[in-house]
């Protein structure tokens, strides 16, 4: 008797029924938004969910001279990887900042500790590939401009502050 899988493990690939589904990165069709501010307007690659994932997020981030990932921050609820494809982008961390060079992979563990942004300060195209494990509830951390993002996994949920605007615990409660 063959073995039964779900229904959800399988994708149809070219007519065929496949298990496994894959994707190559050495060209991928990146993704510009123009409502990104300058300073981060790199291209994004996203495809994680396009190979089925469920746990894990993976994009593939294209960034030209002067242009940043995003603000340095750091999670709560996620471990985040970083491989270098091309190019010396500049890491910020806790400790400083540091060039880095193709294929060096780092990883940022989740809290203050692993705080991280990716700039290119070079005038060469660089490209990064991010994947990290994808959890809800979650929380951001953005230190430089003292915010913090909730994120729930229901967009309509999600929520950016700044520290400065909490409340009280008991704030807006009926009768109190």
């Amino acid at each position: 008797m063959a073995p039964r899988y779900p229904r959800r493990a399988f994708a149809r690939r070219g007519g065929i029924v496949r298990a496994v589904q894959r994707v190559n990165i050495g060209d991928p069709a990146f993704v510009y938004t123009d409502d990104d501010p300058e300073g981060f307007r790199g291209g994004l690659f996203r495809f994680g969910a396009k190979l089925g994932a469920e746990q894990m997020g993976t994009s593939v981030y294209e960034l030209p001279p002067g242009q940043s990932i995003c603000p340095y921050h750091y999670e709560y609820a996620e471990e985040e990887w970083l491989l270098v494809l091309q190019g010396r982008p500049t890491l910020r961390h806790p400790d400083g900042s540091d060039e880095l060079e193709p294929w060096d992979v780092v990883c940022f563990a989740p809290g203050p500790q692993g705080a991280h942004a990716v700039t290119n300060a070079t005038a060469e195209v660089v490209r990064v590939m991010m994947y990290s494990t994808v959890k809800h509830p979650a929380a951001t951390v953005y230190p430089d401009s003292d915010k913090i993002a909730v994120w729930t996994g229901n967009r309509d949920d999600d929520l950016i502050v700044h520290r400065t605007s909490g409340v009280d615990y008991w704030s807006g409660e009926p009768g109190i």
